[in-house]
């Protein structure tokens, strides 16, 4: 009644990072020399950090299966693991709508 109740819109998803459930991330890249695809799976238990401004962060080096191209991620997340950002070096983010599973 009156909308007392409503929740507040959540942000959007960050269209690079799909969250499989609760504690489980995947992000896509694409390698910038040979377009090689490499998939990173991540949980907040053993792969997230805390940040030094706060929040919390994921950072990887990713290096291709095939050509060993070079690359570095990372994914900035805020206090309840919603991802703010993300930045990506040698590599590129394939966003999860361009997925092919």
């Amino acid at each position: 009644m009156f909308g007392l109740f409503r929740r507040t819109p959540k942000a959007p998803a960050d269209p690079h990072v799909k969250q499989d459930d609760a504690q489980t991330f995947r992000v896509r890249v694409r390698t910038r020399p040979h377009g090689e695809t490499v998939e990173i799976r991540f949980t907040k238990q053993a792969h997230i950090a805390v940040a030094d401004g706060g929040g919390y962060v994921f950072r990887k080096g990713v290096v291709s299966p095939q050509h060993f191209d070079r690359g570095e991620i990372s994914v900035h997340f805020d206090d309840r693991y919603a991802v703010t950002h993300t930045e990506a070096s040698g590599v590129e983010f394939i966003p999860v709508q361009d997925w092919e599973d």
